[in-house]
Formats: C-alpha cells, structure tokens, sequence
C-alpha cells in the first residue's frame, strides 16, 4: 500500500513539475532506493493517460561505468540512449543515494570522460523534453546530512510543501515573488557579489532572469541567469561543502579574469576541482549565477539540489549554460558551487545594495 505522502509526491512530479498530457512518453529513472516511488510514478503516469518508461538504477552503477567501461565505450556516441532520448516527452529523475563514496577512490579523470560521453543526450533532454530532478529520503543522504531518518523525511518534505494538503499552491506563490524580484534584476547591467575572501563582479546585460519555481527542480526556489561569458573578475570563497562523485569538495577558491578561471584552490578535493576545470575549454568560465530564494531550507544536507535553494545564498556554476538565459558557453560540466551571505554578505546591482545579509533590501 502506497502512502499517501509518496501519492502526493508523485502527483507534484507528474501534474505540477512536468504536466505529463495524455500520449507523453514518459522517462521514469528512479534509484532502487526509492522503490516506492517508482510505483507511486508509474500509477500517476498511467492515469494520466502516458506511457512510463521505467528504468531502476542500483547504487553502484555509476561506480561501475566509471571503473570497468573501456575507453571505446566512453569514446563513442551513446547512439541507443540518444534514439531513447528522441522518442521522449517527460523525463523524471529520483535520486534515491544509498552509497555516497562509491565514487570517491575512482579516478577523476574517467567521471569527467562519463560526463562527456553522455553530454548530448544530456543537452537533448533539457532543451527537447519536459523535465524534473528531486531527491527521495534515503538513510545514507539522512547520515550525510547529520540527521536520523525520520527528521530527514521531514526536512526533505518540508522543503517540497507535500506537508501541505496543496503543494502546487505554495509553489505556485513562490513564483510570484520569484517574479517580483526579476523585475528588478531585469533592469541591472553588473552583478557583485560580496563576503569573507570573496569580491567578485560580473555581468548580466541582456541575459534573461529564470524564474524556478518548482517546474525542473523539487525542490526549487531560485532565480537565475547566465553571465556574459567575458565578464567575471575577481575572487570568490565558496563556504558551503558539495559532494562531487562521492568526494567531498570543501573551501573552494576561484580567481577570475576576463571571465576565466586563472587560480583555483580547494581545502578539501582539489584534485577533484582542478580535473574538473580541464575537462573542456568551457570548463573555467560560467554559465550560471543564482540566487536562493526557499526558506524552508535553512542549512546544506550535502546535496546541490537543496544547497543551492537555501533563502540567502548565492551559488555560480562553472561550465555549461542554459540557453534559455542567453547563455552560450558550452560544456559537459555544470557545477553549482555555493555561498552562504546571510552572515556578512551581500549582493549589488549596478553599485545599488540588493540583497544584505541574505535578506532582500
């Protein structure tokens, strides 16, 4: 018997985020973790008169592609995921994590070959289907995120409005306020942001404001754009730890010129960031700045997902760009790295204080 929570949740992913229609062919990819969910989705696609195309993942698969694929496999165009990708309306990932180092001993060089061998059907998906990302609450993600699994249920609900009778309600509210603050970051020409070891400028002239509202991410709460690809300079600290591949990255430091990454540092996974960075020319510029807006999220659990939603905090990501925003820096990398201003920080548009200590002005 499926709850009623994971029904709600799979009505959230299915009517609210991707509006599956009847005849979508829809992509289920769910981790065996969250098995539930996979049935809960399954059922929501199908009285929504689409068809669900279910693939479950076991934990180790990742760990597996990067250790034992060969190097002709990792070379060659994935022709059978891209022909799958085509024929796709709706795709809907669950990642349910149950073993967060498998990757932390593989050699960071082939993460970035996998990478790349899946970037076309990765650009396929986010320009040609509707999609969403979420998290299902595992006991590994609760550990890594220094909570028992019951308080980590409710913290990841929470942050999804499913324990409210109307989820789509509040996110539908987010968007609202979202939108109001586009209005004014429409209207600036340069971004700087502001903090401890941090003083970074850049521009955002033309580039187009995306309001996140829970339709690609669940959770959402964020606005974002892309930089002009030629604009950053200066030196940013990113104080809020990721995981990365099953390494953990921790004190990030990147100094900018003319839009590229010139110095980069890192306390914790260095050789992780600095393999990172050589993955493709586009690899040292950015291709996101965002800016946190959900405040039921109020500290990182070590998953991106929530981290770079929390309410007063700014994240930018190296490597690609979506070009919904204007952007056109290319890559197979996309990595949100995060800093928390609601202590000291600050964020101003064209010289004008905007955002201080993580509360808009």
């Amino acid at each position: 018997m499926l709850q009623p929570i994971q029904e709600r949740y799979a009505d959230l992913l299915v009517g609210y985020c991707t509006e599956v229609r009847p005849g979508d062919v829809v992509a289920l990819d769910v981790g065996s973790e969250a098995l539930p969910m996979a049935r809960a989705l399954t059922r929501a696609v199908l009285r929504a008169g689409a068809r669900p195309l279910l693939r479950i993942s076991y934990p180790q698969y990742e760990a597996d592609l990067v250790t034992l694929a060969s190097d002709d496999f990792l070379a060659a165009e994935p022709t059978v995921e891209l022909e799958e990708i085509r024929r796709t309306d709706v795709s809907i990932r669950v990642d349910a994590p149950s073993d967060l180092r498998a990757l932390q001993r593989a050699d960071k060089t082939r993460i970035a070959r996998l990478a790349k061998h899946r970037e076309a059907v990765r650009r396929h998906r986010l320009a040609h289907t509707r999609w969403v990302g979420t998290l299902y609450p595992t006991v590994a993600a609760a550990v890594a995120a220094g909570m028992g699994l019951d308080d980590f249920e409710t913290f990841v609900f929470g942050a999804m409005h499913l324990d409210q009778a109307d989820p789509a309600a509040h996110w539908r509210a987010l968007r609202e306020l979202q939108a109001r603050l586009i209005e004014r970051l429409a209207r600036a020409r340069t971004l700087r942001v502001v903090g401890d070891g941090t003083d970074l400028s850049l521009s955002v002239a033309g580039r187009t404001w995306i309001n996140s509202d829970g339709k690609r991410n669940m959770p959402s709460g964020e606005v974002f754009t892309a930089p002009v690809e030629d604009s950053a300079a200066g030196t940013i600290h990113f104080d809020v730890p990721s995981s990365v591949s099953g390494t953990l990255v921790r004190g990030v430091r990147l100094r900018f010129e003319a839009g590229l990454v010139v110095e980069a540092s890192a306390e914790q996974g260095e050789d992780l960031l600095l393999a990172q960075l050589e993955v493709d020319p586009g690899a040292r510029r950015l291709g996101e700045v965002g800016i946190g807006t959900n405040t039921k999220i109020q500290r990182p659990i070590l998953h991106t997902l929530f981290d770079e939603k929390i309410g007063g905090t700014l994240h930018l990501a190296l490597g690609n760009a979506y070009a919904e925003s204007g952007g056109t820096n290319a890559s197979s990398l996309h990595w949100d790295l995060i800093i928390d201003l609601r202590r000291g920080g600050r964020i101003e548009l064209d010289g004008e204080a905007f955002q201080v200590d993580g509360s808009f002005v």
